[in-house]
C-alpha cells in the first residue's frame, strides 16, 4: 500500500503545468455545474482543449476525441443553458421518462460498440474496452447535462468511478485525484439538482 501511494506522490511531482491547469478548471467546471451557473461553460471549453492535447500523447484517443466532442457540446450548452423559454428566462432541470431512459440506455451501448471497433482496428489503444465504455457514458452524460436532466449527474458518477483508476495506471495521477473530486462533485450535484427539481415540482 505504502508503494501505491508513493508512486501516486511521485506522479503528482511530475505533474505537468498544463495538466495541472486543466484540474483547476475541470473542477470549476464541475463546481459550476451543480451550482447550475452558466460558468460551467468557458470553464469546461479550456478543460477540454487541453485534455485533447494530453490524452492524443498518453494515448488514450477515445478520451481525445470525447473531449472534442465536450468542446463542440459546451458551446451547445452555453447557448442552451442561456436561451429564455416561453415559462423562464432559462431552461429548467427536468427528468427523463421511462421511454428516454431506454434511448439513451440504447445509446450507449451503439457508442461503446462504435467507439470499441474503431479503437480495436485503427488505434493502438492500450485499454479498448474500458476506454470505449467510459466515453459512450461521458457522451450520454455531456448531452444530457447540455438539455438539463438530472440523470446526467448518475451517469458522470458511474464514468469517474471507472476513470479514476485508468488514469493513474497512465501516468496522469493528478488527473486521477481530479475525478476522485468530480466523483465527491457530482454526488452533491445530483442531490442538489434532484432536490431543486422537487422543489419546483411541489411549488
Amino acid at each position: 500500500m505504502s508503494e501505491i501511494f508513493s508512486d501516486l506522490y511521485s506522479n503528482i511531482l511530475d505533474t505537468s503545468w498544463l495538466e495541472a491547469v486543466a484540474v483547476i478548471f475541470g473542477i470549476l467546471s464541475v463546481w459550476f455545474a451543480r451550482k447550475e451557473n452558466i460558468w460551467v461553460y468557458p470553464t469546461g471549453i479550456v478543460n477540454v482543449l487541453v485534455y485533447v492535447y494530453l490524452c492524443f500523447y498518453a494515448g488514450l484517443y477515445a478520451d481525445m476525441a470525447i473531449n472534442a466532442f465536450y468542446f463542440v457540446m459546451s458551446v451547445f450548452g452555453w447557448y442552451n443553458w442561456s436561451r429564455p423559454t416561453e415559462t423562464s428566462d432559462h431552461v429548467p432541470i427536468s427528468s427523463l421518462s421511462l421511454k428516454q431512459w431506454l434511448f439513451y440506455t440504447l445509446l450507449i451501448l451503439v457508442a461503446f460498440g462504435i467507439i470499441y471497433y474503431v479503437l480495436s482496428n485503427y488505434t493502438d489503444s492500450t485499454v479498448p474496452k474500458f476506454d470505449s465504455f467510459t466515453t459512450a457514458l461521458f457522451i450520454a452524460g455531456m448531452w444530457l447535462m447540455a438539455i438539463k436532466k438530472v440523470e446526467n449527474w448518475l451517469l458522470w458518477i458511474l464514468g469517474d468511478i471507472l476513470v479514476i483508476p485508468m488514469f493513474a495506471v497512465k501516468g496522469l495521477a493528478f488527473t486521477s485525484l481530479q475525478y476522485i473530486v468530480f466523483l465527491v462533485l457530482a454526488v452533491m450535484g445530483y442531490i442538489e439538482w434532484r432536490n431543486r427539481l422537487i422543489s419546483k415540482q411541489i411549488s
